[in-house]
């Protein structure tokens, strides 16, 4: 017999460490259950109908090249229909009562939860993720959606009464109404979460949406758009078009009728975004753009608990992701015992098949990012020393996927395109400070603000962080991750300076109130 999803524990991106058979179990049924679905083909969905060009990609496992499926690629004129669908649904779902448009969230959010275990397996195959980390990204998405349903209910919908000037006859409201259609651009290192989640937002809120997601995230997009049409989404209020960001992604922000944009990725792609979107009146973006993201260790640290925590932000998921720890400044006294620390944990971690409970790190996404690996590894040789890692895998069977080694630098100066560029692989920068005021500094000296983490004894260092450090999400003293592992409820996620548009995180009290705009109604008796 099974666990319902409410038995079983919660898998989070802070678990140090879950050892449940049962899981175990509940994993690889649900990963044998999916690999009987591999190699269907898969349409665009736009109005509630399934479209097909006739024109398509192949979408292939970066753990060994095993094809997943084929998937219809949208043309501008289906993303224009996908628009025109998603406008034409506005009305009846914007004016449908909110608690109605709760109710059917938290079926999504169900539906989520019931099928977690075959879309976590899926996620191990098309996006390289370990069984924990899939699961987790499944959960995730589920509390998202419910938490913005929570923010509804709160709230009682966004809907206040407001001041009288002192005419008993006069009555005002501040209401949050929806703007429209929505496009929602997710990235492929968290398919569910951060598609799921912005949807759910803007779905919660009133809005109807288009939803592009990753090239590389196809598979996770059809499921997730499946489960929005099983729970009671009805049709034309989520559309699903895949291709590129040039062809889809460029037609989906360009169509006039488009009222908002949720965007996850690289800054230089957010950015642009940011300010050629709106054309005729300024339209809202909401665009999470990366992070470099830096942790401290002071001298007076528990080196232990912090070389524990650095790896796992700086390695967990390959460092696909815009959090991860890619730049640690440590204090010269214990530089070397705590590198030595961090080298040794290294060497522990077990790299192959993600879908195996041993291996501790899968693949790369695909063979761009390898390339963009061995390049920063070739650079770091020649301006640095690598401390543990800088190669590609091959043996046993790792060549027919994209396996690289845990790579640990230092000696690079400061302002070395290392220490700059966000890479999106496991590599990561070792950089002596004099001081924890210098490490302030010197990881202030960065146009992306994303998250950041500390690890001191000493009170007045951790004051003094959390007084200057210019980021959205920061950590103090964490060993389950220095500058990763934010939750719905627990933990918003939303960077400051370059890392966002908005500075309102996901998962937090003001991420939902960003899909709306306030509309003051004065009545007069």
């Amino acid at each position: 017999m099974t666990a319902s999803p409410s038995t079983r524990p919660k898998i989070t991106y802070a678990t140090a460490q879950i050892d449940s058979e049962q899981l175990d179990l509940e994993y690889e049924a649900g990963l044998a259950a999916i690999r009987t679905t591999l190699g269907e083909h898969h349409r665009n969905v736009v109005g509630g109908r399934e479209i097909d060009s006739g024109q398509s990609s192949e979408e292939r496992s970066p753990i060994d090249g095993v094809p997943l499926g084929t998937f219809a690629l949208a043309t501008e004129l289906d993303v224009h229909a996908a628009v025109v669908a998603a406008r034409a649904a506005f009305p009846a779902w914007s004016r449908r009562p909110w608690q109605e448009r709760v109710a059917i969230l938290r079926r999504v959010a169900d539906l989520l939860g019931e099928r977690q275990m075959q879309l976590a397996g899926l996620l191990s195959l098309e996006v390289g993720k370990t069984r924990l980390e899939a699961i987790g990204d499944v959960e995730e998405t589920s509390d998202l959606i419910r938490w913005s349903c929570d923010m509804l209910e709160q709230s009682d919908g966004f809907d206040r009464p407001m001041g009288n000037l002192g005419d008993p006859t006069v009555h005002t409201r501040s209401i949050l109404r929806p703007f429209g259609v929505w496009a929602v651009i997710s990235p492929f290192n968290f398919p569910f979460a951060l598609a799921g989640g912005p949807a759910g937002a803007a779905l919660a809120a009133g809005n109807t949406v288009v939803f592009k997601p990753s090239s590389d995230a196809l598979l996770s997009a059809v499921h997730l758009t499946r489960a929005m049409h099983d729970a009671g989404i009805p049709d034309g209020v989520f559309n699903l078009v895949m291709g590129s960001g040039e062809t889809v992604g460029a037609a989906l922000v360009g169509d006039p009728d488009v009222g908002g944009v949720v965007f996850t990725g690289s800054f230089e792609v957010g950015f642009g975004l940011y300010k050629n979107f709106a054309r005729t009146y300024p339209k809202p973006v909401i665009a999470e753009m990366g992070g470099k993201s830096p942790s401290i260790i002071a001298r007076s640290a528990d080196l232990d608990e912090a070389a524990e925590g650095v790896l796992r932000s700086a390695f967990a998921f390959g460092a696909q992701k815009c959090a991860a720890n890619s730049r640690i400044f440590v204090e010269r006294s214990v530089h070397d015992d705590f590198l030595k620390r961090l080298v040794e944990k290294t060497e522990q971690i077990t790299i192959g098949d993600p879908t195996r409970r041993e291996n501790w790190l899968g693949p790369l996404i695909n063979a761009r990012a390898v390339r963009r690996y061995e390049v920063a590894v070739a650079e770091a040789r020649r301006d640095g020393r690598v401390h543990i890692g800088g190669e590609r895998l091959t043996d046993d069977g790792l060549d027919r996927g994209f396996f690289v080694e845990p790579t640990i630098v230092g000696g690079l100066s400061h302002g070395h395109r290392l220490l700059i560029d966000e890479l999106f692989v496991p590599f990561t920068a070792v950089v002596p400070v004099d001081s924890v005021d210098q490490a302030l500094d010197l990881a202030n000296d960065h146009v992306l603000g994303l998250t950041a983490g500390i690890y001191s004894e000493n009170k007045d260092e951790v004051d003094e962080f959390l007084a200057r450090i210019e980021a959205g999400v920061v950590y103090v003293n964490r060993r389950a991750g220095a500058t990763t592992g934010a939750w719905a409820g627990a933990q918003p996620f939303g960077g400051w300076k370059g890392s966002t548009a908005t500075g309102r995180g996901s998962g937090g009290y003001y991420y939902v109130q960003q899909f709306m705009r306030e509309q003051s109604r004065t009545i007069v008796d």
